[in-house]
């Protein structure tokens, strides 16, 4: 089982890398640039290659994380910018050796049919221009910003619906689900099983291991520490050693303070785990 968390670039990929290491983390994720902009990014390639370098040599599994603006349902006028900024972190997580680039699913407002060819055309357009294996990993959403993304059958559905399916897998977050109402904390078993029926841990690349400030079905996303939200930890617990994910890296998105720590969080449930 690999856990990690997100991690800051601060000192490069290499040097995130290098942190991950040193926390006993498996695995870590990373902003390929600014997270709150769209702007594309000159980076530093050599730093990258070590990171992918350093990854391969003590197996470490790293996984990108693209803009908050990655809206695949975006209007025209900021539809370029979308895709230009997805390629080009998909160019960096292909140069640090990461599986891809976490985008969430789209954001719309108004039909959702609409929304759905809208993100189908965004991400055809990215995939025609992309010839590398880092893959876009589709996250499903809390519903905070609208009704898309937050069902099984709506991330395998558009997969299937995609001229290049092959390039693109799924990130499933915990928190999301739980406040989206997919998942209520009880019943994972019932929907790993409508998982397995329609194919979506076949390709499940990431989960992001968040519990809950808010109750399941709120539409809230605020994360909490893995053992101190609403979701319990039993729960979790039994998420994480369940067959369809425990070989799936876990990323913690969680509250990183001085007095808790990531490091902290990941001894604590490796200890719960053993």
């Amino acid at each position: 089982m690999r856990i990690g968390c997100h991690l800051s670039t601060r000192n490069g990929y290499y040097g995130a890398a290098q942190t991950a290491m040193e926390m006993g983390a498996g695995t870590f994720q990373y902003f390929p640039k600014n997270p709150r902009s769209l702007k594309t990014k000159r980076f530093d390639r050599k730093d990258a290659l070590r990171c992918a370098s350093f990854c391969q040599e003590h197996h470490l599994i790293s996984i990108g994380h693209s803009a908050y603006g990655s809206n695949l349902a975006a209007d025209n006028d900021k539809r370029q910018w979308v895709i230009d900024s997805i390629l080009n972190d998909l160019d960096i997580t292909q140069t640090c050796g990461s599986i891809g680039t976490v985008v969430h699913f789209a954001s719309y407002h108004g039909e959702p049919i609409e929304g759905y060819k809208k993100m189908i055309d965004t991400l055809n357009h990215v995939l025609l221009k992309w010839e590398g294996t880092s893959l876009i990993l589709i996250e499903n959403n809390a519903g905070k910003g609208g009704q898309l993304g937050l069902t099984l059958e709506e991330m395998v559905k558009i997969r299937q619906l995609l001229n290049h399916p092959e390039k693109v897998g799924f990130c499933f977050d915990t928190c999301h689900a739980f406040a989206s109402g997919l998942w209520d904390g009880t019943d994972w078993s019932a929907i790993e099983e409508k998982g397995k029926r329609l194919g979506y841990f076949d390709f499940l690349e990431a989960i992001h291991l968040n519990n809950s400030v808010y109750s399941a079905g709120s539409k809230r996303d605020r994360h909490a520490n893995v053992k101190h939200g609403a979701i319990p930890f039993e729960a979790l617990k039994a998420f994480m050693q369940s067959n369809s994910v425990k070989d799936i890296p876990m990323i913690l998105e969680t509250p990183n303070t001085a007095g808790y720590t990531h490091a902290d969080e990941l001894a604590e449930i490796k200890k719960a785990l053993s």
